[in-house]
């Protein structure tokens, strides 16, 4: 276990030290998610022309409780593993990029949980009607390498919340499918 954590210490400042001051400001704004509204907008769009504004109302409330369920258990995991952010590593000081930082705790990334549950589900959900729907995975990847890029998140606190997000994803996927089926609001997807 301690080879796997030095090993992703020694990837974190590597990929850390990759980024360069004339980037930063757009990696902040990267790691916002108001300003992927549009990119959202538009997902919500294929959704809606797909499904109609029923679906789309339903696929939405799935979302915000998919999105609750998953920051609680990611700020569970945080509080009963209390791994330090990079920027709060002291064994790091003078060595990364320390871009932001924050307080709270490292293990494992909401940015990676939520925006990799989320887009699993919608994923998922969407295709069958589009060729191409899991370049939607582009997302998570970029918004939670921005975490990296800012000094925030490890490596390792990134990938489990790629699978920590999949499972929810798919979980919250299942029971849309079978509430679906019981109330008949998913009889498009069958």
């Amino acid at each position: 276990m301690e080879q796997l954590i030095n090993l992703d210490k020694e990837l974190f400042l590597f990929l850390n030290g990759l980024g360069s001051e004339p980037f930063d400001g757009f990696w902040m704004i990267i790691t916002k998610q108001i300003y992927w509204s549009p990119f959202f907008i538009a997902i919500f769009y294929l959704i809606q022309k797909k499904l109609g504004w029923k679906g789309l109302g339903i696929i939405i409330l799935f979302l915000a409780a998919l999105i609750t369920f998953t920051d609680q258990i990611t700020n569970l995991f945080k509080y009963s593993f209390e791994r330090l952010r990079p920027c709060n590593n002291p064994e790091f000081d003078g060595i990364m990029r320390e871009v932001i930082t924050r307080k709270s705790f490292s293990f494992f990334s909401g940015h990676a949980s939520n925006s990799f549950a989320t887009t699993t589900f919608v994923v998922l959900i969407i295709r069958k009607y589009y060729k191409h729907t899991y370049l939607l995975y582009l997302f998570p990847l970029v918004f939670a390498f921005s975490r990296i890029y800012l000094g925030l998140h490890y490596p390792g606190d990134i990938l489990a919340g790629y699978i920590a997000g999949g499972i929810f994803g798919f979980g919250f996927y299942k029971l849309y499918l079978f509430i679906g089926k019981k109330y008949n609001f998913t009889t498009k997807l069958d």
